[in-house]
């Protein structure tokens, strides 16, 4: 169904740019060689495209991801070209001058095929660490400032080969010291063998309260053929021995316990919980069975599930999940995946509960990334917002940033007599609970630094004077 799909949408995107280009273009050249080697290079990729729909059992993946960069080389620049020269023709029409709208359309289409080629090439590896706080007046104090390193959807079979760049990524990942490390599902694309050529390497992965993971719809190797059930389900369990002796503990609808002096907080995991296609086997209620009034985090490889369990079933506070991959492109903030999860991509807030979407680290079908480049997550649980309070002889400064709710807060007084005067926050709609005031009075010529932290406790204001 796949690659249906995807057939469909390569054969417009090859055909009517061409038709488009040759009838405003090649027409009317003179030279009939010309004319007759236009369409080869269309001609020949969908030739190569029936192959594959006629042979799909036999081909590998990393023939036809080659195939697919290929195509998109070709095809792209020649859509943008066809916009561009379209929207100068109008243009030139309009404003009733003459434009060199080939000339013109020629830039962006290069462009775009610069930047299609940087994907492939080295998109992919373009690995990056997204640094992200969460806040919660549920967290427990001894927690307070917690790190937590998440990965996602490695699918290690798309990196055959490549074991250097796991390696720099996971060199990259044991650089941040995290607390706590996590993988929300899909380490391989189908088969638990693709894993073999990189368990040296995963097993390197570090973090002080160890490494969690779950399993994501294309673990349980339901996008290739087996000669039984029995087959694939031997395949999950061959999958879950591996990451075990890696040193990954598996959560399969099941949690952990994790200690700070006299508090703890639970990380829940459950198996991949999505809409058909996908496979559901999630039980949150067993996952959570025991964590009765403690702050959770859970695991959850779909960011679908947030909405249709999660939210309305349970209590988590903070939910990690994976598998959107933002679509592998997203331009100038941009992404399709918007039309097919509502939330793809970053942190989602919903009365104080969090959701993050890991866009995930490797590839599957497309090699290559644009935009939504690879990266880790190391999320910063903290019970408190700060403000920092700062003046000179005549200036005097409040700042309040609080990321994970978008509250930024100024003050600004330019007076060399600073005054009583107040200044107030007003209460979050996000984080209710997080609210204070600042009120400055009396304050001299000079004042010190002083650093005003606004916790979960705050009710009724703080005073710096």
């Amino acid at each position: 169904m796949i690659l249906l799909r995807v057939s469909l949408f390569f054969i417009v995107l090859l055909l009517l740019p061409d038709w488009y280009i040759y009838k405003a273009y090649i027409r009317h050249q003179s030279n009939k060689l010309w004319k007759q080697l236009f369409g080869i290079p269309s001609a020949s990729l969908l030739l190569v495209l029936l192959i594959f729909i006629l042979f799909k059992d036999s081909i590998q993946q990393h023939h036809f991801g080659t195939y697919l960069i290929i195509t998109l080389c070709i095809a792209v620049p020649k859509a943008v070209f066809a916009l561009f020269s379209l929207l100068m023709r109008g243009i030139s029409n309009l404003l009733r001058i003459r434009l060199p709208h080939g000339w013109i359309a020629l830039l962006p289409a290069l462009a775009a095929f610069g930047y299609i080629l940087f994907g492939a090439v080295r998109g992919k590896e373009n690995f990056k660490v997204h640094q992200v706080t969460y806040v919660s007046p549920d967290l427990p104090d001894a927690f307070d400032g917690y790190r937590i390193l998440q990965l996602s959807d490695i699918h290690s079979g798309s990196w055959k080969g490549n074991g250097h760049a796991l390696q720099r990524a996971i060199d990259l990942c044991n650089a941040q010291h995290p607390d706590l490390a996590v993988f929300t599902g899909d380490l391989v694309n189908s088969r638990a063998d693709e894993l073999t050529e990189f368990v040296p390497v995963l097993s390197q992965l570090r973090a002080k309260d160890g490494v969690f993971s779950v399993l994501g719809n294309h673990d349980y190797g339901t996008y290739t053929r087996w000669e039984s059930e029995l087959d694939r389900i031997a395949n999950v369990d061959s999958l879950i021995v591996r990451e075990n002796r890696m040193g990954w503990q598996m959560l399969m609808n099941s949690h952990r316990i994790l200690h700070r002096g006299n508090d703890s907080i639970a990380l829940a995991g459950v198996e991949n919980s999505g809409a058909p296609p996908f496979p559901d086997y999630a039980n949150l209620s067993q996952a959570l069975q025991g964590t009765e009034g403690m702050f959770k985090i859970l695991l959850s490889h779909d960011p679908t599930h947030w909405r249709r369990e999660i939210l309305p079933e349970s209590d988590v506070q903070l939910t990690l999940s994976g598998h959107t991959h933002d679509m592998q492109i997203r331009l100038f903030g941009f992404s399709f995946s918007r039309f097919v999860y509502p939330e793809h991509c970053g942190m989602y807030l919903e009365d104080g509960r969090g959701l993050y979407v890991n866009v995930g680290l490797g590839y599957v079908l497309f090699p290559m990334r644009l935009g939504a480049y690879s990266f880790f997550t190391r999320e910063k649980s903290v019970s408190a917002c700060v403000a920092l309070i700062s003046a000179r002889r005549t200036r005097l400064s409040a700042e309040f940033n609080c990321p994970s709710s978008g509250i930024t807060f100024t003050l600004a007084i330019t007076s060399p007599f600073l005054t009583a005067c107040p200044a107030s926050l007003y209460t979050s709609s996000i984080i209710p609970e997080i609210w204070g005031l600042i009120r400055i009075s009396s304050l001299g010529s000079t004042f010190p630094v002083a650093t005003v932290v606004f916790c979960r406790s705050v009710t009724s204001g703080l005073r710096v004077s």
